[in-house]
């Protein structure tokens, strides 16, 4: 006598659902970030995916239940339909814990009056209650104004060379029109979901140095999970070592063979 074992079809709608999620969530991540899909339908489309991948996780999970108490085949089947749905949950799962991290912030400036000017003009959001800037700063300790002991015009090439390198789309430039005149940068950064975010960045003289204000605002949105501040700190510490590095360049050591002079 045969016996017929079936296949769970809590496994079998599990990986369907699964496999549906991962695509949906992959190419609109794809369209969004080339421009090719509005920022509306691109939500519309991340709520859709995320539902469908949490179906794929419950199912998947009833399915084990399911196989263990009837002996029924498809533990591959329910197995990768909760790996594909929780993978497509993950990174929503860490923009939770960065939610829950950082304060409820989407613009970040290193100088607080007068802003630094933006050439686009934030989406409008509903009003949250405005974090101190104690708590600013303990978030991001290092997202702080520098001045440098170099002219305006080396410490501008040092930050077009950095904008340049981390990819950002330059919007604006304007180079000091000597070593001490101000100059700005505006430019365009994407995120890794395609959400754009504006960067500033002002190089103004100050006494016999240079100053340096940066600042990052997320163009859609109320909390940026930490994202602009993050930015300017990276940004920053990285800037402090090209000028550091540019300082040990224009060291002029002594010859140690050459005889000292006025004795």
């Amino acid at each position: 006598m045969r016996i017929l074992i079936r296949t769970s079809k809590w496994a079998i709608w599990s990986r369907r659902f699964g496999s549906f999620a991962l695509p949906l969530l992959v190419i609109p991540i794809w369209m969004h970030r080339n421009q090719m899909l509005p920022s509306e339908t691109f939500h519309t489309i991340l709520a859709v995916a995320v539902g469908i991948a949490l179906l794929a996780v419950f199912l998947g999970l009833g399915a084990y239940v399911r196989l263990w108490q009837t002996g029924d085949r498809g533990w591959g089947r329910a197995t990768l339909g909760l790996f594909l749905g929780l993978l497509c949950l993950s990174p929503f799962a860490y923009g939770i814990s960065l939610a829950m991290r950082y304060p409820a912030i989407s613009d970040i400036s290193t100088k607080a009056s007068p802003p630094l000017r933006l050439m686009v003009k934030p989406q409008e959001v509903p009003p949250v209650p405005a974090p101190s800037p104690e708590e600013i700063l303990g978030a991001f300790p290092n997202a702080v104004s520098r001045t440098y002991k170099l002219n305006s015009n080396q410490v501008f090439k040092l930050v077009e060379e950095l904008v340049g390198a981390r990819g950002w789309e330059i919007r604006a430039r304007s180079a000091p029109a000597s070593i001490r005149s101000d100059g700005q940068i505006n430019a365009m950064a994407t995120t890794f979901f395609g959400w754009r975010d504006e960067v500033v960045v002002r190089i103004g003289q100050i006494g016999t140095g240079t100053r340096v204000d940066m600042r990052s605002t997320s163009l859609i949105g109320a909390h940026d999970l930490g994202r602009n501040g993050t930015r300017i700190e990276s940004f920053l510490l990285e800037l402090d070592e090209l000028v550091s590095e540019k300082n040990r360049e224009e060291v002029v050591l002594d010859d140690p063979h050459e005889e000292p002079t006025g004795q």
